[in-house]
């Protein structure tokens, strides 16, 4: 039995996702999907850069992908987070680990497009597998939707499956929401962490 391993941010859940996670499929017996959370105590945080939360991000897949996929939380990172820092030393990023591999049984893999983090995945002993980085990042994917909510020009449904479209469209709400604000965001050792919660 093998498990391939995702974490990403899923923030929305795009095409290249999609992509992926139908690579992963054909690669492993089981595919655990985990999208990352931050929280403070039992609250998520969420920014401009992390606008859905888990449960709508969770919707999304399930959208696509029904029960094929096991889609869990265990990818969470716990405030104050600077106390993942640095990583390796840092007591709690091994206590995520164990998050992360929590249920696994048997053989596993992680998957990531990005040679920085296969490096870091490696340390953690996660196994990973260098994918073909693809074009479209769900980064550009969200800066359309903050445009498209602004009334500009966007062509973010190209890049999203129609569910997930949908699913988007029905929590608009939080598009307009942050579409105005400025990022919130920490990045530390290439790695995005919101700044609410950073230090607390």
């Amino acid at each position: 039995m093998k498990t391939a391993l995702y974490l990403a941010h899923l923030n929305p859940v795009t095409n290249a996702h999609i992509e992926i996670i139908n690579e992963l499929k054909n690669s492993a017996d089981i595919v655990k999907v985990m999208p990352v959370i931050f929280k403070s105590g039992i609250n998520e945080i969420n920014s401009k850069s992390f606008p859905f939360n888990f449960e709508i991000r969770e919707k999304m897949l399930k959208s696509v992908f029904g029960n094929s996929i096991l889609i869990t939380n265990d990818y969470t990172f716990f405030a104050p987070f600077k106390k993942y820092m640095p990583p390796v030393l840092s007591l709690k990023s091994w206590k995520l680990r164990k998050q992360i591999l929590a249920d696994v049984k048997g053989d596993f893999f992680s998957y990531t497009g990005d040679k920085a983090e296969r490096h870091m995945l490696k340390i953690y002993r996660l196994k990973p597998k260098l994918g073909q980085r693809k074009l479209l990042s769900a980064s550009s994917v969200k800066e359309n939707l903050y445009e498209s909510a602004l009334g500009r020009e966007s062509s973010w449904k190209k890049d999203v499956p129609e569910s997930v479209g949908r699913i988007i469209e029905e929590n608009w709400e939080i598009i307009e929401k942050f579409s105005g604000l400025e990022d919130q965001t920490n990045r530390v050792l290439g790695m995005k962490f919101p700044k609410d919660g950073w230090s607390k």
